[in-house]
């Protein structure tokens, strides 16, 4: 027999575990399978897989369903709320950027106004303003966005020691 003829009950072999033949179709095929052995072992195979599939088929609960959606739902709208407390501290932090710069400028500009009221060297003033309100404010500034990771690695920490 060539291959094309083998082709052929293969087919006929597929169509009858997935949706039946005729039953002259199905005739045919039994008096084909009684001879020919590789198309019984394709038979075979098939309905070995077949048979595996059917290990991976299970009833879902019907408050499982119900149970998944109310944890996705729950998860964005996590994310969502982490995604508005990141915008949050970013507009915190630009506002202090500004706030701290333009604070400086201001220092430096009554520094000048110090100075004179007080008669001191206007750079003894602005060194000591630099020294003592600028830097320490830009420090301050720095370790500002770290605020956040900061305290979730304590809560963290205290998570665990629990």
């Amino acid at each position: 027999m060539n291959i094309d003829h083998h082709e052929t009950f293969r087919r006929m072999i597929d169509e009858s575990l997935a949706a039946g033949i005729p039953a002259e179709r199905e005739q045919s095929l039994r008096e084909h399978l009684d001879t020919c052995a590789p198309c019984q072992e394709y038979l075979s195979a098939n309905n070995r897989v077949i048979a595996g599939l059917g290990g991976f088929s299970f009833e879902v609960d019907t408050t499982l369903n119900a149970r998944v959606l109310a944890s996705l739902r729950l998860r964005a709208q996590q994310v969502q709320a982490a995604q508005s407390v990141r915008r949050r501290w970013a507009l915190i932090s630009a506002a202090a950027v500004v706030l701290t710069l333009g604070g400086s400028f201001v220092d430096l500009e009554f520094g000048q106004l110090i100075a004179s009221v007080f008669d001191i060297q206007r750079i003894e003033v602005q060194r000591g303003l630099l020294a003592f309100w600028i830097v320490p404010s830009l420090c301050v500034l720095l370790l500002f966005p770290l605020l956040p990771l900061l305290s979730k690695a304590g809560i963290r920490r205290a998570e665990r020691t629990l």
